[in-house]
């Protein structure tokens, strides 16, 4: 589960956005809709050493204790540096363009947000203050890490990547490899996800307890930037995984639409059943097939076709959905 730097007070639906554009006639879509914490990165679990215990000896708990502490450290850096984390800690909302309605569209290129007295009273002028700093955020995160940092801190960044992928038998690139397959091999997602050309359109979406700003800083950090859009990031941290998943079940809604939720903790498992939509639990253990490397996306076709039923043979071939899958 995601309880790494969590905090704030906001329970501010999220409105729709170009992504809940209306379905093509006989277009389908899978949305993916991933934990993050335990499940496509590993963090909390290398901080307590849960992680290495699960070897048997076979792995240096320090060492895994030791990783943590750089990911934790380095997050909170750059968060306060470069994503007004130190301003807005307090502020939690559960995406990005939950105040999107405040946002005047005003230039912000001369704007000091050091000096335009923001406080976190939930007013509707700190809600124009918060929604730019949300804007440029967005902006951040479309540019990626390379827009931000100068090459010796993204080889830094690269070494603490491959460091903590070794240390884990692989794990990040291949939660990292999955997401691409279930993108469809799309790396450049956009929010609008309409296309008259595609019959099977697959869709990530995270959803994290852990709160907006840090969560979208991990995704960059990790490498998911690409394949999960800053729109498609929620923190359930005030408002909970089932209010999360049905704003998306709102947004993406369609007679072709399917879901399944993928995560390590209870608190998605018992949204995804009141959703009743497929949920794969994640288990760090060796040797389980859900986990990272193991999982595909067949393994998570067979779910799709457990709870969705069979897709037609055109279909299934299109996006890996078997029951053989397992």
């Amino acid at each position: 589960m995601d309880d790494f730097m969590k905090g704030g007070n906001s329970s501010v639906p999220i409105q729709k956005t170009e992504g809940s554009a209306k379905n093509t006639k006989h277009q389908k879509r899978n949305v993916y809709i991933w934990d993050m914490d335990e499940t496509l990165i590993l963090l909390k679990s290398l901080l307590n050493g849960m992680y290495a215990e699960v070897f048997n000896g076979l792995k240096d708990v320090q060492k895994g204790v030791e990783i943590g502490k750089m990911w934790e450290r380095h997050i909170l850096q750059v968060c306060d540096e470069y994503f007004f984390y130190e301003q807005i800690e307090n502020c939690n909302n559960p995406s990005l363009d939950a105040l999107s309605q405040y946002d005047d569209g005003r230039d912000l290129s001369d704007y000091d947000f050091n000096l335009d007295g923001f406080s976190s009273s939930y007013d509707d002028i700190n809600k124009r203050k918060l929604a730019y700093r949300h804007r440029v955020i967005a902006q951040k995160y479309k540019k990626g890490l390379h827009s931000l940092f100068d090459q010796d801190m993204i080889k830094l960044w690269d070494d603490l990547y491959d460091v903590t992928d070794n240390y884990t038998d692989r794990w990040l690139s291949s939660a990292r490899a999955c997401l691409e397959q279930c993108s469809g091999g799309n790396k450049e997602l956009t929010p609008c996800i309409d296309s008259a050309d595609t019959k099977f359109q697959h869709i990530n979406v995270l959803v994290t307890s852990g709160s907006l700003i840090p969560s979208l800083v991990k995704c960059l950090l990790f490498r998911l930037d690409d394949l999960i859009t800053y729109s498609n990031v929620y923190s359930s941290w005030e408002v909970g995984k089932l209010q999360c998943f049905s704003w998306i079940r709102e947004r993406f809604s369609g007679p072709n639409v399917q879901f399944c939720v993928i995560g390590d903790g209870w608190e998605e498992c018992e949204a995804a059943q009141s959703m009743r939509w497929p949920f794969v639990k994640i288990d760090i253990r060796p040797g389980c097939s859900h986990r990272f490397p193991g999982l595909t996306l067949r393994t998570l076709g067979h779910y799709f076709s457990v709870v969705y039923g069979h897709a037609d043979a055109e279909n299934d071939e299109e996006s890996a959905i078997t029951p053989a899958a397992i």
